[in-house]
């Protein structure tokens, strides 16, 4: 097996980078352990020549390349011969596992010494396979994101008199509360629609409901006691995103 210098792995991928479309960096990173390479090369999209290479032969050194617009690539010296490389794409950290369920993995590619040649096949073969796969997880992570997302609720509660109360220690919400109808009490730090008048009351948590729907923000009423005039149908809030996040 060729014992490769990691001087000539670095000074191939300084030759290397510029050549590639955009505008990238290289880091050199030396492996003291077997072991440790596993943690550092969990990122590497590759579920063919690359992943046999890293489970089968140890790591002494590789090359991370990173573009201007966040992605990565992998670079190592080809285990069994001298004048040859493995480059594969990493996938993009800290994004949710089931985000990648039906992505193909951009399997890596084998490179000459050429950084010429090289910077062609990565261009023409790596890259459009990288891009490909990096917009179906990223377009499943903002699906996942919009589906998971859960509105935040805002509680009226029904007092014995038949009003309506609701506590909130938020600007937005206090807005909406009093430009709707509800009148604030500074005395219980609550908002009130007064029950004196059912028919401006329903109006005011209607109102109330469909600005705060807006925000996100859902309404519920509760526990009504008897004699309480009936519920009402309130708006449902729109979903709004939230972040979810993997480490792969």
């Amino acid at each position: 097996m060729p014992d490769h210098d990691p001087e000539e792995l670095d000074s191939y991928a300084a030759i290397l980078t510029p050549l590639l479309p955009g505008t990238w960096t290289r880091e050199l990173r030396q492996h003291s352990a077997h072991d440790d390479q596993f943690f550092l090369t969990a990122d590497v999209w590759d579920m063919n020549r690359v992943a046999d290479a890293l489970a089968q032969h140890p790591l002494k050194q590789d090359i991370i390349l990173t573009s201007e617009d966040g992605r990565r690539l992998f670079l190592m010296d080809h285990p069994r011969y001298e004048d040859e490389f493995l480059v594969a794409a990493m996938a993009p950290a800290d994004t949710h596992a089931e985000a990648f369920r039906g992505v193909p993995e951009p399997d890596g590619i084998t490179i000459t010494a050429d950084p010429e040649q090289a910077a062609d096949a990565i261009t023409t073969q790596l890259l459009p396979r990288y891009e490909t796969a990096l917009a179906q997880v990223q377009d499943n992570a903002r699906r996942l994101n919009r589906a998971s997302a859960q509105p935040d609720t805002l509680v009226l509660n029904w007092t014995e008199s038949g009003d309506l109360t609701a506590t909130t220690d938020r600007a937005e919400v206090a807005d909406v509360l009093t430009t709707h109808g509800f009148v604030h009490d500074p005395d219980q730090q609550t908002y009130v629609a007064s029950g004196d008048d059912t028919a401006h009351q329903a109006q005011c948590v209607r109102s109330a409901g469909t600005a705060l729907g807006a925000l996100n923000i859902g309404v519920t009423l509760r526990a009504p006691h008897r004699g309480t005039p009936a519920t009402w149908p309130l708006p449902a809030p729109r979903p709004a995103g939230a972040n979810i996040v993997r480490s792969r």
